[in-house]
């Protein structure tokens, strides 16, 4: 039995494509892609790769801009996934990074663990220095010792970049896991869902570790509730008459290139919020700067003082205690007695967002985290009640129409063209419907009954995409990777054929 947990807790190993992509047509695209990306390779590099590595991209159903507070969230992997083919090549002293498409340049870099990502020159391949670097800095923190590796990839990614759907994750966690599989390392889940969330913080976002978990632990069929502070995966089983379709508002989300204004501003907002809200709750403003992080460190004050005044919702203390007047920097340093470029001292990114920040919304984005985090266990729970079918499907579209209401309002994530796509989605039948992902851009969610999902995507194509097909933002025979229903996928693999 010990043996059987062990194996489920590590990346399983495949010689056949079945246990990841099922049977029928999903198989034989799947059959396709390998074979066009071992072609490439063999073409490039004159062998052909050692090791495949897939991870799938996720929706997040529920839990929005939470995960970096520390709060639970509800997201599926989807079948759209990146795979990284590799092998070692003893001859070189570099890693060449290849993708099967030919919009993205070859990219090499030194084999140096120890190299900087170079931030100002942002390049596609840097997600797979991302990998690279933290596989031996993880390793090195276990006390293992491994030298560096010159590597030949080539990547093939079917999750649309910018979209929300969490491409870079997918690519930060096949590459690691790529880079473990020709190491012949082998780390648990946990340990491997925990340390990609800091793989891609030297991207230059500040992630909040959702997208790997999901990516790493996934189970075909479930959605899971990811926890935080230590990450685990509890499987939440979906009501069978409801699909989730996912649209791309073909408005770009570039979550690296705009972090300093909008995500992770968001992060710092929070952070600024959570230490004013300890401070106003009795805590020492030295105190507060040193030890609260997120706004769950606060969650208990909040919910005492929320108890004083008959409620146990931490929302109760937002209200009272911040202004939904705008802080400035000013505001706040009276408060802490501390500049914030002194709060921020060891982050660069927040730095930046210092710099780029003219006023802060403590109110609005601490309203927005703390009523999130609710939705989240009230989906889990609708999930699980005795309602009927329909009156739970009928509950779960609700949050989700508040949770993007909160995104929209209170975070300030939105965008006009996400705005229109989710009016469209409810216009058309769906029970629920929210942007998902960082926002800014990207994938709404809708969660439509399994019984009109063909006429729902057909209503969307003709009421958003078509003037889109008109004007030349998209082609027609592109429209399939832009609007699709999903069930629930499988996680990371390794696969040696």
């Amino acid at each position: 039995m010990a043996l059987q947990q062990d194996a489920e807790m590590l990346v399983p190993v495949y010689s056949s494509l079945e246990p990841v992509y099922g049977d029928g047509s999903p198989l034989e695209e799947a059959q396709l892609r390998f074979d066009r990306l071992k072609a490439k390779f063999a073409e490039l590099y004159g062998q052909e790769p050692e090791f495949f590595a897939r991870s799938p991209g996720r929706v997040n159903l529920i839990g929005e801009h939470i995960d970096y507070e520390g709060y639970s969230v509800l997201p599926m992997a989807i079948r759209q996934d990146m795979i990284v083919a590799i092998r070692k090549n003893p001859d070189s002293k570099e890693l060449r990074i290849a993708n099967v498409k030919d919009k993205y340049p070859i990219c090499t870099y030194p084999a140096d663990p120890d190299q900087e990502v170079d931030l100002k020159n942002h390049k596609w391949g840097h997600y797979f220095i991302c990998g690279y670097k933290g596989f031996y800095e993880y390793s090195r923190s276990k006390g293992i010792d491994v030298g560096p590796v010159s590597l030949d990839v080539v990547v093939d990614g079917t999750v649309p970049t910018g979209s929300g759907l969490s491409s870079s994750a997918a690519f930060v966690c096949s590459s690691t896991i790529a880079i473990m599989a020709i190491l012949e390392k082998n780390f648990p889940k946990k340990e491997l869902a925990q340390f990609t969330c800091e793989c891609e913080r030297h991207i230059g976002t500040q992630s909040g570790g959702m997208d790997q978990a999901i990516s790493v632990m996934a189970k075909s069929g479930f959605a899971e509730l990811i926890d935080f502070n230590p990450i685990r995966a509890t499987d939440v089983q979906l009501p069978a008459g409801g699909t989730f379709v996912i649209a791309h508002s073909l408005a770009e989300s570039q979550k690296a290139v705009t972090a300093a204004t909008n995500y992770n501003n968001r992060v710092v907002e929070c952070r600024l919020a959570a230490i004013v809200l300890a401070i106003k709750l009795g805590v020492e403003p030295k105190e507060a700067i040193a030890s609260v992080k997120t706004l769950s460190d606060v969650e208990g004050l909040c919910i005492k003082f929320a108890g004083n005044h008959g409620s146990s919702h931490p929302g109760v203390a937002v209200k009272e205690l911040l202004h939904e007047e705008p802080y400035t920097a000013e505001d706040i340093e009276k408060i802490t007695e501390e500049s914030l470029t002194s709060i921020f001292k060891n982050s660069q990114t927040s730095l930046d967002v210092l710099q780029a920040a003219k006023h802060f919304k403590l109110f609005q984005r601490a309203s927005h985290v703390y009523s999130e985090a609710r939705r989240v266990y009230a989906f889990k729970d609708a999930v699980s009640s005795k309602l009927s079918e329909e009156e739970t499907l009928k509950k779960l579209g609700d949050l989700m129409n508040e949770s993007h209401y909160s995104c929209s309002v209170l975070y300030e994530c939105s965008c006009p063209e996400l705005e229109e796509l989710v009016k469209v989605c409810r216009d058309n039948g769906a029970l629920g419907a929210r942007l998902t992902g960082a926002g800014w851009g990207g994938c709404a969610v809708a969660l439509v009954k399994e019984s009109i999902v063909p006429q729902f995507i057909l209503n969307l194509k003709e009421s958003f995409y078509q003037a889109r097909i008109e004007k030349g933002v998209i082609s027609k025979g592109d429209l399939g990777l832009y609007v699709f229903a999903s069930k629930p996928s499988s996680g990371a693999a390794i696969l040696k054929f």
